[in-house]
């Protein structure tokens, strides 16, 4: 059993991209993220939080819009556009959840493809499932970076996701397809869900139930990626039972320090990317 080291993996790819974000800033160009958090969001203020801290690390310039929990849909689409038009922002990311009373597929939407960092617009959902070039959901691309590094073999192999969120689940499965992968996609509805995932080459988690998987559900030899991250009184847990599973997996991420860090990574990646097409 070999565990993936998502934080190793991810200070690997910042300090690739400081070099990048140097080489911009000779010829001109800063790359510059801007992130829009509406209301008070315990969990988001910390991701938000999270993401300065990697911008400025990486020498990326990071400007925040914080708005109330009373922001109307014009409001925030108002703000969406005004960042569209602005040439000096190369990424835009809207942080969820927001307030019920918003539609964030509609402002997912309004965010321009060629800014949307976080890969949730339909056009570049659109692109991923064609094979295009475009911006990736942050977290199954920093996923796919762990299986390059650690030169996990996909084509022909058996994946199963647990998990059809649009924000993981799907865009996951679509990244395993395009690597010639073999894909179950699983969640709420499906019956025999261990008879499933024992038959895991690949076995991606994504529910957001605390040791939701435990080892009598994972094959011998299996690649287990936990992307759940549980904040519970004993603290912080991934969707997968570590202890109970680790010595069935041959690779296995951790709950933290896996999977949460990459996501970052690709985040910043992805701006660079934005920022790059200027040249």
């Amino acid at each position: 059993m070999e565990i993936i080291d998502g934080k190793l993996l991810s200070s690997e790819v910042r300090e690739g991209l400081k070099t990048e974000v140097d080489l911009l800033k000779e010829k001109g160009i800063i790359p510059n993220l801007a992130v829009i958090l509406v209301g008070e969001d315990k969990a988001s203020q910390i991701y938000v939080k999270n993401k300065s801290k990697a911008c400025q690390d990486v020498g990326i310039k990071y400007e925040e819009f914080i708005l109330p929990t009373s922001t109307t849909m014009e409001e925030l689409l108002s703000l969406i556009d005004e960042l569209n038009e602005r040439k000096d922002v190369h990424g835009i990311l809207l942080q969820s959840p927001v307030p019920k009373h918003l539609n964030i597929d509609k402002a997912f939407e309004r965010i321009s493809p060629d800014k949307d960092v976080d890969g949730f617009n339909p056009i570049n959902v659109g692109r991923l499932c064609l094979k295009q070039d475009g911006f990736v959901s942050c977290t199954p691309a920093g996923i796919m970076k762990m299986f390059e590094k650690y030169k996990i073999e996909l084509a022909g192999k058996n994946a199963v996701v647990l998990g059809r969120s649009n924000i993981v689940g799907k865009p996951m499965s679509l990244c395993l397809l395009n690597k010639d992968a073999t894909v179950t996609i699983c969640h709420s509805k499906t019956k025999k869900l261990s008879e499933i995932t024992k038959q895991a080459d690949i076995l991606v988690v994504a529910l957001g139930k605390t040791k939701f998987v435990t080892k009598d559900m994972v094959k011998d030899g299996a690649v287990v990626i936990d992307v759940g991250i549980n904040r519970t009184n004993e603290g912080l847990f991934g969707d997968v039972d570590f202890e109970d599973v680790k010595e069935k997996a041959s690779y296995i991420t951790p709950v933290p320090g896996g999977v949460g860090p990459m996501t970052v990574a690709i985040l910043m990646s992805n701006v660079v990317k934005s920022a790059k097409k200027l040249l």
